[in-house]
C-alpha cells in the first residue's frame, strides 16, 4: 500500500525524524521531514502529504496550533499525533480537533504502520 504515498514528518528531534524517516521509506513511503511547525507549514503550502505525523510539542509550536493549521490549510491530509507527554486530556483534545490518531513514544515502527495503513485504508 505506501507506493507512492506520501508522509509528513513532523518532529523538533532532528536525530528521530532521520531516523524515523529513514525507516519509513524503507518501507517504501515517499517521506518529507520538518524539524518544527513552521517548517511543516511551509512545506504543505507548496506540497502534498497523504500523512503527517505530528509531535504534539515542539520548541517553535505546539502541536496542537499546528494541527488546527492544517486541518484548514489541507484538510485532505490525515493527521497522527505522536508524543512523548501523553495524556488522555490531550489525546481527547487531538482527536476532536481533526487527529486521526494519537501515539506515544517510544512508539514501535509496527505500530505507526498499522495506523498509517488503517487510515489510508479508510481514505482509499
Amino acid at each position: 500500500m505506501p507506493e507512492n504515498r506520501r508522509l509528513l514528518l513532523v518532529d523538533d528531534e532532528t536525530g528521530y525524524v532521520r531516523v524515523l524517516g529513514n525507516r519509513l521509506e524503507k518501507r517504501g513511503f515517499s517521506v518529507l521531514r520538518a524539524t518544527s511547525g513552521a517548517d511543516a507549514i511551509r512545506l504543505l503550502r507548496h506540497d502534498t502529504a497523504d500523512v503527517a505525523i505530528l509531535d504534539l510539542k515542539m520548541e517553535d509550536m505546539d502541536g496542537m496550533d499546528v494541527l488546527k493549521i492544517f486541518r484548514r490549510m489541507a484538510p485532505e491530509t490525515a493527521v497522527i499525533m505522536l508524543t512523548g507527554h501523553g495524556s488522555e486530556e490531550a489525546k481527547m483534545e487531538a482527536l476532536k480537533t481533526g487527529a486521526s490518531d494519537y501515539l506515544t513514544k517510544p512508539c514501535e515502527l509496527e505500530t505507526m504502520l498499522e495506523a498509517i495503513n488503517r487510515i489510508l485504508e479508510i481514505r482509499g
